[in-house]
């Protein structure tokens, strides 16, 4: 159960973290910075799909261990 809450929480707090960014992109585009804020998050995206295969494959993600 540890497992599964440390997961629960460290997705929740990433998916909070790209609400808040989505609320604030467009104020972001107006600045010029658009495009290297997409990148960025593209970025943290692409990290957090890494962690998920990473948490899969070590089957993290098992309910009957």
């Amino acid at each position: 159960f540890y497992l599964v809450a440390v997961l629960f929480i460290l997705f929740d707090v990433e998916s909070l973290f790209l609400v808040v960014w989505a609320g604030s992109a467009r104020e972001l585009a107006q600045l010029g910075a658009g495009a290297f804020v997409f990148a960025e998050i593209a970025f943290f995206v692409g990290l957090l799909v890494l962690a998920l295969a990473y948490v899969w494959k070590k089957g993290g993600l098992e309910w009957d261990r």
